[in-house]
């Protein structure tokens, strides 16, 4: 079975990335579930400006 999880490492400030948590705590969510609600959001909105976006299955 494939894995479609990409393991990802991102690099942020210290002081930025505790506030996000903070406010990803306040949702009810893990910070990497809040980045990935960002992910989906901003994609959404681009593909509703200009279109589908077409992906090979190869990363």
């Amino acid at each position: 079975m494939k894995d479609n999880l990409l393991r990802y490492t991102l690099r942020v400030d210290r002081e930025l990335f505790r506030k996000f948590r903070y406010i990803a705590e306040s949702k009810g969510r893990s910070a990497n579930k809040e980045i990935e609600q960002y992910l989906k959001k901003i994609v959404a909105k681009y593909e509703s400006d200009f279109g589908t976006i077409d992906i090979d299955d190869e990363d």
